[in-house]
């Protein structure tokens, strides 16, 4: 017994010696690809020495004594913090994934081959002048720069020894083509108007109607053109690849005359994606031509939101139609032909074989009409369809975002910035503006079209000259404030001017109740400070709440006769309207309201459709209000009614509550369900990876409808909101606030890979210096 006893201790002993190696080993291979952020190393790029500081909260201080060497700096710093980040967001724009992941890419491949964001970037990449060249020339040096070090000293991270493979070099047009990633990710109505010829088609023109946020009064033809054409929707559209619904920010500035300290102060927080690493990297460039702070994409050059010495700047997403489709009629002869004008006109086919990791290459073709791009067969179904979808794209022309971004950072006053502005064409954003002199401003800037028919909410015919654009709204005509008397302005994604404006922008504003507790509370005094502005960019007040839940309590208690639901009305009612995650109110609240739209409109569609449906928070409180106004709706009456949707749907969200969580509501908690997020894009591959990349779930407040973003997922996984929280006080431009969850860096081991989860949660902002008096991990970069 005991030699067995011995025999078992011995193996038990030598599994442990192997794990131990293993760990020490994986941990020094690990190790070994950390960035370097002390000491010196030799760059051949340089033309002379550049200082990096690395803060205390792993923010890059890159101080150059030109700009040339400023921006090369800029890429090789980084690299070593986002490579493989800038590396799978540049073979996503351009279709190429399936080369390092395999054929589990390949539709998303097919898909943005299709949107052809490259070949603009390429197009774009032309007119830009010859500074913006120099300094994406300048920049792809400094990547490259790393790319080889880390190449050659065994550096690169330990995600591209996962997949097997290296980066290639960077070139100008990878950085162009995330740009337009971007646009992308902010700028699209295809979808929609897909979605609603499909509801125009196969639901009939009542129940379709009631789905528009506002129906074409004027677009008879129209509406008869997609009737008479009906193009495959269903089973041709991968929802999972549209962009999130809930992209959109928050802005604001107030005026000198509202504040304390006399000066104005100026927030803002885009709402995109929350992941590992974070979608933006903060930086602070300093060079004898430019001061500037703030956050810019991971693979771009320049900064893009923040402040220098004399202004500071914010964006939301305006969310104009930009995309428009065309319903086109293939030859049966030749289905690269394309009815036009009575003739058929020869469409561009660019053939793009797919590289596949593993596998054969993918030989796929994408055709282009005068339009655009036919994007109804994007995943290739066998069925020859009579009509076609082609998409008509305003960032799918020659942009030069970069060369705005550029002059932005040198701006020191409104005239100079709105003059770079004139460059900044797509996506559309609502720039909120403030200066050292006391201006606040406000322009919704890009290119926004002017339709020769229609206002661009319904798909119209290919085959005439009736239908297309026009031109853009005139640069001087796009909406724009200066020094209103109200002392602030906001936007939140919300209208953004009234219907006396002379020109369409959208039917499809988001849901107003983020801007609307903005107003709220910057109506409320003239005495500001800065610790207002981040208390108010983590604000839980749920005004969507304050606006139905009195009516929906109402429902339930007339259909509620035995009471079963008793308590958890009584909890609603006493409920004070703040979405805590320490409450039971927000959890039956938010199911509720969740459940809403899949009771009334799921089952009347394809799983695909459904997902594809715009706006399904808009078109629910429309519902809403015409069923508690007693208007006339095809869908609640062939439901049953207001209350009897409201009282399903309630019932369907309180049952998977229990089911969850058990049947006593005290013991109820929004932060039980709502976890903060942050996902590594590795971490789908496995439990173990995702163990090792994602940072701990958090229990958090807020909601999808809060001023605090906190958009989430069926499982209540927060995967969205404030992507960076930014407050600046025009009274010291020498520094601002900032919070970038999770953190800095992308390297699992870098003590700023997820430093900053908490600091998001609770809204523990971190100051960033412009005046040189930063301290922390010094690099200094030397010219060879």
């Amino acid at each position: 017994m005991k030699k067995r006893w011995k025999i078992v201790v011995w193996i038990l002993g030598c599994i442990l010696t192997i794990c131990v190696v293993a760990v020490v080993g994986l941990n020094m291979y690990l190790s070994n690809s950390i960035p370097i952020v002390e000491g010196m190393l030799t760059l051949a790029a340089l033309e002379e020495e550049v200082k990096v500081v690395r803060d205390d909260n792993g923010v890059p201080h890159i101080h150059a004594k030109t700009d040339a060497d400023l921006y090369r700096a800029q890429g090789f710093i980084q690299a070593q913090d986002r490579l493989f980040q800038m590396d799978l967001a540049r073979r996503q724009a351009s279709g190429q994934l399936s080369e390092v992941v395999g054929e589990a890419a390949i539709n998303t491949d097919k898909f943005f081959l299709t949107f052809s964001l490259r070949d603009a970037a390429e197009q774009s990449y032309e007119g830009y002048e010859a500074e913006a060249k120099n300094v994406l020339k300048w920049y792809a040096e400094g990547v490259n720069e790393f790319i080889n070090f880390a190449k050659k000293e065994k550096k690169l991270s330990y995600e591209f020894k996962l997949l097997g493979y290296e980066p290639e070099e960077w070139t100008p047009i990878d950085s162009l083509s995330i740009g337009k990633f971007m646009a992308y990710d902010l700028g699209g109505n295809w979808s929609t108007l897909a979605f609603r010829h499909w509801a125009i088609n196969k639901l009939g023109e009542e129940k379709a109607k009631e789905l528009f946020i506002t129906y074409p009064k004027d677009a008879h033809s129209i509406i008869e053109a997609n009737r008479a054409n009906p193009v495959n929707v269903s089973g041709y559209f991968d929802a999972s690849v549209l962009p999130n619904e809930f992209n959109g920010s928050n802005n604001w500035v107030v005026s000198g005359d509202r504040t304390a300290s006399g000066m104005p102060i100026l927030a803002d927080d885009p709402h995109l994606v929350l992941s590992t690493p974070s979608i933006w990297y903060q930086m602070h460039l300093n060079s004898p031509e430019q001061n500037v702070s703030g956050v810019i994409f991971a693979g771009v050059p320049g900064i893009i939101l923040g402040h220098n010495e004399n202004v500071a700047w914010g964006v939301t997403n305006v969310g104009p139609d930009v995309q428009d489709l065309y319903i086109e009629t293939p030859s049966p002869e030749d289905r690269t032909q394309f009815l036009y004008e009575g003739k058929w006109e020869q469409a561009e086919v660019r053939n793009i074989p797919i590289k596949v990791k593993g596998e054969e290459d993918v030989p796929f073709e994408v055709v282009v009409t005068r339009h655009g791009p036919i994007i109804s067969d994007i995943l290739f179904k066998e069925e020859k369809a009579s009509a076609l979808f082609s998409m008509q794209w305003t960032a799918l022309e020659p942009t030069l975002e970069l060369q705005a971004i550029l002059k932005m950072n040198k701006s020191s006053n409104w005239d100079e910035f709105e003059t770079a502005l004139e460059d900044f064409h797509a996506p559309a954003q609502n720039f909120v503006f403030a200066s050292k002199d006391g201006t606040i401003a406000y322009k919704a800037n890009g290119r926004i079209p002017i339709r020769k028919s229609g206002e661009g909410q319904l798909p119209v015919p290919g085959d005439s000259d009736e239908y297309g654009w026009n031109g853009y709204v005139p640069y001087d005509e796009l909406p724009t404030v200066v020094n209103p008397t109200e002392g602030f302005i906001a936007t939140a994604n919300n209208e953004v001017i009234d219907d006396s404006y002379s020109y369409h922008i959208t039917d499809f504003w988001a849901q107003s109740y983020r801007y609307d507790r903005i107003a709220e509370i910057l109506e409320s005094k003239s005495d500001f400070t800065k610790e207002d502005m981040m208390d108010l960019q983590m604000d839980q007040t749920n005004l969507y709440a304050r606006e139905f839940l009195k009516q929906m309590l109402s429902s339930i208690e007339k259909l509620d006769v035995n009471g079963e639901y008793e308590k958890i009305v009584t909890l609603l009612t006493k409920w004070n309207q703040v979405d805590d995650k320490d409450q039971a109110a927000p959890l039956v609240f938010h199911k509720w309201m969740k459940e809403l739209p899949k009771t009334l409109l799921q089952s009347e569609m394809p799983e695909d459709v459904y997902g594809m449906l715009p706006g399904k928070g808009n078109i629910t409180d429309q519902f809403l209000r015409k069923g508690y106004e007693k208007e006339q709706s095809v869908w609640l009456e062939e439901y049953g009614g207001i209350d009897k949707w409201v009282y399903d749907s309630f019932v369907k969200a309180v049952t998977d509550i229990k089911h969850e969580y058990g049947g006593n509501e005290e013991k109820w908690n929004w932060g039980d369900y709502h976890q903060l997020t942050f996902d590594h894009p590795l971490s789908g591959a496995s439990p173990i990876l995702a163990y090792l990349l994602n940072p701990k779930s958090v229990p958090i407040g807020g909601s999808n409808i809060t001023v605090q973003a906190a958009a989430f997922d069926e499982n209540g996984n927060v995967d969205h909101g404030a992507s960076w929280r930014f407050v600046a006080d025009l009274s010291d431009l020498k520094q601002a606030y900032h919070i970038v969850g999770p953190g800095q860096s992308g390297h699992m081991q870098s003590r700023w890979y997820q430093d900053q989860v908490m600091d998001w949660a609770n809204g523990k902002y971190h100051i960033t210096v412009i005046d040189g008096s930063e301290s922390g991990s010094t690099l200094i970069l030397k010219a060879e």
